[in-house]
């Protein structure tokens, strides 16, 4: 039974070609999907066995704008991107000014980059270093005093960083991974500011992983006896494993699969990307493709979720939804002080 789904008309679906993800001896199985798929589906006919492969995928890529609409309705909430001379850092910058947000033309940075300007756009940024960060925050919190910052630093700056947001009392948005996580909730909790903190930006990742939270919670077992096999490519300056990955595995397992996350196959290649993962060559420094095969104990039952990512505007879209969220927690003075993307999905009516 077919099952249609009506697609909005400002809606644009991006259909991209099938490949094949991983090959080699060791990983036959998932290369050989494709074209064991016909095999298995015609010679179900003349044996009892019945071959069923759902998939679900999500895939990102950057769409061009046109930023006229939103340049005419500017929203009140300047933000302070800190760590804005990174890649992540310039594309949440685009982001908010493309959603009508005040960018605070000062950012925070390492001692090397202290007096340095960073242009995005026609936006000028200084950069101040570690010694001028708490006076010059407290000046732009005196100058904006709806002032949200954005931190999208380095793993080694998050409980400094979240010290003095707490101290000057300026509410935050934290996309920044690593760090005393534990250290980190109890200086807000203390300090009580406000802030979102999620090492996941992107909303319909975080959809994904929910769903697949709820599965393992309400279904545990159901995919008992099924192995897994995992790929994630990222780019190659991401050493450590994906912990979006180890998330969704995380549901696997409760979900009764058996698998280490030493198995994971870690894509960081750029000729591998590019011929197995079919990562394009424009997006080979920033992207997350991720993909997980399940099989059935006798083969003959199949599932793949996989999602792909190019660039970095989802994380840059999301963290302004998380800006714009904040800021109206913060307005109303919610008895909440301490947010996810989870609470931002809840909310609803994002752009």
């Amino acid at each position: 039974m077919a099952l249609m789904l009506k697609v909005p008309a400002n809606c644009i679906v991006v259909q991209q070609p099938k490949r094949a993800f991983l090959g080699g001896a060791g990983t036959s199985r998932l290369g050989a999907t494709s074209t064991n798929r016909k095999q298995r589906v015609s010679s179900s006919s003349s044996s009892s066995a019945i071959s069923m492969i759902p998939k679900m995928s999500i895939s990102a890529i950057p769409n061009q704008r046109d930023d006229k609409s939103t340049s005419k309705n500017k929203i009140d909430i300047p933000i302070m991107v800190n760590g804005c001379s990174g890649k992540m850092g310039k594309a949440i910058i685009q982001a908010a000014d493309s959603a009508g947000l005040g960018v605070v033309p000062v950012s925070f940075g390492s001692a090397e980059e202290s007096g340095q300007t960073v242009q995005v756009g026609a936006t000028e940024i200084l950069v101040r270093g570690p010694s001028e960060r708490e006076n010059t925050l407290a000046s732009l919190l005196e100058k904006y005093p709806n002032l949200i910052v954005v931190d999208f630093t380095v793993p080694s700056a998050v409980n400094d960083n979240a010290e003095l947001y707490g101290k000057v009392g300026v509410p935050f948005v934290m996309g920044t991974t690593g760090g005393d996580r534990d250290q980190l909730y109890k200086t807000v909790e203390d300090s009580k500011v406000y802030a979102v903190i999620s090492p996941q930006m992107g909303k319909q990742v975080v959809a994904f992983l929910a769903a697949m939270e709820i599965m393992a919670v309400q279904f545990p077992g159901a995919f008992s006896g099924y192995s897994l096999q995992v790929m994630e490519s990222h780019q190659s300056s991401k050493v450590d494993t994906s912990g979006t990955a180890k998330a969704v595995i995380s549901c696997f397992q409760k979900l009764g699969v058996c698998f280490d996350m030493e198995q994971i196959q870690l894509i960081r290649d750029t000729q591998q990307q590019i011929e197995m993962v079919g990562v394009p060559e424009e997006h080979l420094s920033g992207h997350a493709f991720h993909m997980y095969h399940l099989t059935s104990p006798d083969q003959t039952v199949s599932f793949e979720f996989q999602h792909n990512v190019c660039g970095r505007s989802i994380y840059a879209e999301g963290t302004v939804d998380a800006v714009i969220f904040l800021a109206k927690k913060v307005h109303s003075g919610a008895d909440k002080r301490i947010y996810n993307m989870m609470d931002v999905l809840r909310e609803g009516n994002m752009r």
